[in-house]
């Protein structure tokens, strides 16, 4: 699995690798049981702090999708894709109300905020 750090993104680094684990996770990338990255190589990899990468660990454990065995690592655990996919949705809905309201304060139509988005996307 590839994971991509924008250090200059909205999100932090650990949120960025954790929304990225979950996707990997939920497209099936990523299959239960399979044994993660050490929190130690997956810093080295990413060029990034091991407090980072300790926190995406954690807030992935916290949501019951990997778990730690003592001495081996990290695993992907079971999950319910269709509860992770929901929480996606939720999550990107609600960054893109966000937007919204920008766009309405930049007085930017509806029109061409799709026009902007289907040209990013």
């Amino acid at each position: 699995m590839k994971i991509n750090i924008l250090p200059q993104g909205t999100l932090a680094i650990y949120e960025q690798i954790v929304n990225q684990m979950k996707n990997a996770i939920v497209t099936g990338q990523l299959k239960t049981g399979e044994a993660l990255p050490s929190i130690r190589a997956l810093a080295a990899d990413l060029s990034v702090s091991v407090i980072t990468t300790k926190r995406a660990y954690e807030e992935l454990e916290k949501e019951g999708l990997i778990r730690s065995v003592a001495g081996k690592g990290f695993y992907v655990c079971e999950y319910n894709t269709d509860y992770l996919k929901e929480k996606q949705l939720m999550m990107l809905e609600k960054r893109l109300c966000e937007i919204i309201d920008e766009a309405k304060q930049a007085e930017v139509d509806c029109d061409e905020l799709v026009e902007m988005l289907r040209a990013l996307y």
